[in-house]
């Protein structure tokens, strides 16, 4: 493209990215603290409820952590598609940290509390 002709696409796109990096990633981070710490919760339960609260436990840890690298996922992809996609640029941007607060509260969900 010639340096005389405007370009057409939004040129503070990364900004969205830059937010969403700034938002996510102590999210993530105050989330999967959380999450670790949460096994504190049955530690008076009987031998029964602390079996129960294990068996849920285990998979929606799995849940938990497959949703943290998909709000990775759409954070770094969001940087890659800056310049090229920016409305998907933006898109993911706002996705990010949505999955990791749709992440927790599937978490939250899926383990059976004492």
């Amino acid at each position: 493209m010639p340096d005389n002709v405007m370009d057409s696409r939004p040129r503070h796109t990364w900004v969205a990215s830059l937010i969403s990096t700034l938002v996510t990633l102590p999210l993530a981070f105050v989330a999967l603290a959380f999450t670790m710490l949460s096994p504190m919760a049955c530690d008076p339960c009987s031998e029964a409820e602390s079996d129960r609260f294990s068996r849920s436990f285990d998979p929606a840890w799995t849940v938990f952590c497959c949703g943290l690298v998909l709000a990775l996922i759409a954070l770094v992809t969001s940087w890659v598609l800056n310049r090229r996609r920016p409305p998907a640029c933006v898109a993911l941007a706002v996705l990010a940290p949505g999955t990791v607060v749709l992440a927790w509260v599937v978490f939250m969900s899926l383990v059976d509390w004492p």
